[in-house]
């Protein structure tokens, strides 16, 4: 039998708990403790993937290194372990559903009655034992995602019930992660939620071993005793999870605080190895004794939501850690934007990124943001589309394309440089038509981008469909725009940068899936570094 011990996370209460932060804390105490982790997401939707969704319903997609198209969790999963995903990792009602069916579709249920259970709860079993099917790790940890009381979580918790039942208490846990709220007015914490939610599972056959509770201060013996006898938990396995007020990367000190990886692996009957968790301790600590503040706009769409570019964020947060600074990120809507009031919006700021994204809405705000940033020499970051943007800013002010633009927006315009990529122009379906994944590049020896790498050979993932027209390569480097990084092949370009300016990058790929607090990604903290002396040059 497998030696994999299976942790299932589960929430109650109230959405937007933590679970996927609390997921990735957990495997990142039990890393420090020498174990191997498996980080899963099972989301209850019944899309395939995020990768047609709004980030307005469901935040940014995260994107693997084999090009899945995931929920933003995963990224919390790799930021906070040192472990790398794939498309097994992220799991969605639609692609258990769906598996089932062609499977129903091609004859190989023999003509059965196709039910829930057992084939869909099989389903889910073999999409978590898969994980371990190639190469094994000491814990598979699972995030069902969804509130227990949903309707559409109720076959994976049916799933994880039968994995219980068929290995034991001692290869499988439950812990349960829930809301307890406090009455303003009374100013006191209360449990029932908590109690109804155990319930809840209860009703479906599953008896939590540990509790998470949500509380905005630690909560006292009496409470943790009473939430104990309540919902049958042992008092020490009921966890208080504080609100964090300066950075999450805080969390897994907090979890470690109240022995959580000593409370799972007891349960478990694992060794308590020894803790190995300076490194993390250390770069906590570099972010409560930074004492300089920089001030970057970020121009994107979707500001109003703070997941839709919960990676950027992160990044640039980290970029702040490896220059001993503070990250102030000012949203903005591009469509505030324009040439009049450019000035007044970027007032202030020490550099300037415009993310990935995908239509027309807000396009010309972003390239006038981009044109401010180049003519003040502002440091400034492109990512994906905001890469593109530049290339058209650049076409239209320095070359004199007047009317250069992509053909994403304008399909017949006289100046295309930025095109589709050519293989995919017969393609009219919207899902799983994008260069998506990891994808090497060389970048040209000399240029920011080799002098931030310090590497000719690196690997980014990617996640779109246009790409910049080489035909224009020559006109763009005679007037300074310096393309630094291509594919092996030299057909598609990846970086640019704008040679006479303290620090201009644009980058075809997405650096932010691949940085971590404890390992910045080159690019960011570069453009940190860069933001930084700017605010000091200001200062003086």
């Amino acid at each position: 039998m497998s030696k994999t011990r299976y942790i299932f996370i589960t929430g109650g209460v109230s959405s937007s708990l933590g679970k996927g932060v609390t997921v990735a804390a957990l495997g990142c105490l039990l890393e420090a403790r020498g174990y191997t982790v498996s980080l899963q997401k099972m989301d209850p939707y019944i899309n395939i993937d995020p990768g047609t969704m709004s980030p307005y319903q469901h935040g940014e997609v995260y994107v693997t290194e084999d090009g899945a198209e995931t929920d933003l969790d995963l990224g919390y999963y790799e930021r906070f372990t040192k472990s790398k995903f794939s498309r097994k990792n992220s799991v969605s009602t639609g692609q258990i559903y769906h598996a089932v069916i062609e499977r129903e579709r091609k004859g190989d249920y023999l003509g059965r009655t196709v039910q829930v259970v057992p084939h869909i709860t099989n389903e889910i079993r073999n999409r978590i034992y898969n994980l371990t099917r190639d190469q094994e790790t000491d814990f598979v940890i699972v995030e069902i995602g969804g509130t227990v009381g949903d309707i559409e979580s109720v076959p994976f918790l049916e799933a994880i019930r039968q994995m219980r039942y068929e290995h034991g208490s001692n290869q499988v846990l439950f812990l349960h992660l829930t809301l307890v709220p406090t009455i303003t007015a009374a100013g006191e914490a209360k449990t029932k939620p908590t109690q109804h939610s155990v319930k809840e599972l209860l009703a479906l056959g599953i008896q939590p071993d540990i509790l998470i509770c949500r509380i905005n201060k630690p909560m006292s013996k009496e409470m943790k005793n009473k939430i104990s006898l309540f919902c049958n938990v042992k008092e020490q396995n009921v966890i208080s999870a504080v609100d964090i007020d300066t950075s999450i990367y805080e969390i897994p000190l907090m979890y470690r605080e109240d022995k959580l990886d000593e409370v799972v692996l007891n349960a478990l009957g694992m060794d308590l190895r020894k803790l190995n968790f300076s490194q993390w301790e250390n770069m906590v600590k570099r972010i409560r004794n930074t004492k300089k503040t920089v001030k970057v706009a970020l121009i994107g769409k979707y500001i109003s939501l703070q997941d839709a570019y919960r990676s950027v964020y992160e990044s640039l947060a980290h970029g702040g850690i490896a220059n001993d600074v503070e990250v102030n990120v000012i949203k903005i809507n591009p469509e505030d934007i324009d040439t009049k009031n450019v000035k007044e919006h970027l007032k202030g700021v020490h550099g300037i990124l415009v993310p990935g994204g995908f239509g027309e809405r807000g396009i010309e705000g972003k390239i006038a943001a981009i044109q401010y940033a180049r003519t003040k020499q502002i440091p400034f970051f492109g990512i994906c589309l905001g890469m593109q943007c530049a290339v058209i800013e650049f076409a239209r002010n320095v070359l004199g394309f007047k009317d250069a633009n992509s053909t994403e927006f304008k399909p017949n315009v006289n100046y295309p440089v930025i095109s589709m990529i050519e293989e995919q122009k017969e393609i009219e379906r919207m899902g799983g038509t994008m260069r998506l994944g990891a994808y090497p590049c060389i970048v040209k020896k000399g240029s920011l981008a080799y002098s931030e790498y310090k590497a000719e050979r690196i690997s980014e993932r990617h996640r779109h469909r246009f790409e910049f027209t080489l035909r224009y390569k020559d006109e763009f480097e005679k007037k300074g725009m310096n393309l630094a990084g291509f594919s092996p092949d030299g057909s598609l370009a990846e970086i640019v940068e704008v040679t006479n300016h303290p620090w201009f990058v644009g980058v075809q790929f997405h650096p932010e899936f691949q940085s971590k607090p404890t390992d910045p990604h080159p690019l960011f903290a570069g453009f940190i570094r860069a933001a930084s002396k700017l605010a000091k040059k200001t200062e003086d």
